[in-house]
């Protein structure tokens, strides 16, 4: 299975801020949307990093009572690792675990088509793995 059959499964929705946005109303659209990492965008548009719940907390340590008019500019993740939409659940999970990142924004032609995080990898193998369960529990029982 591709990442593409997981976006077409949960939907394309991108949830972002843009990087000049105060930490303020990132802690805002994090919990109005309920994810656990928004997309920092340009004022073109572009990728500019990600800025998760993790960041955040990392941050209170320097920025303490400042933090929440701090920019996201200065809290956020520069470097975005991203995949394209035929990239297999299993490359991703591996790619995810060894780089340790919880969210991968989804590029299609360098357009940004959607976001998957670990907790969408892992649904999608746990459901796999009922599968192959049930099918083998049948196979077992049509045995006899």
């Amino acid at each position: 299975m591709q990442i593409a059959d997981i976006l077409n499964r949960k939907g394309h929705t991108v949830y972002s801020v843009l990087e000049w946005q105060s930490i303020r109303e990132v802690v805002e659209e994090l919990g109005s949307t309920g994810t656990g990492a928004l997309i920092v965008m340009g004022s073109s548009g572009e990728i500019r990093g990600i800025v998760s719940e993790r960041d955040i907390v990392r941050a209170m340590r320097t920025h303490s009572a400042d933090l929440m008019k701090t920019p996201v500019s200065e809290v956020m993740t520069r470097n975005v690792t991203t995949v394209r939409p035929d990239v297999t659940v299993a490359e991703a999970m591996a790619m995810m675990t060894k780089l340790r990142h919880r969210h991968l924004p989804v590029l299609d032609n360098r357009k940004l088509v959607g976001v998957v995080s670990i907790g969408d990898l892992v649904k999608h193998r746990v459901a796999e793995m009922e599968m192959e369960n049930v099918v083998l529990r049948d196979a077992a029982i049509a045995r006899y």
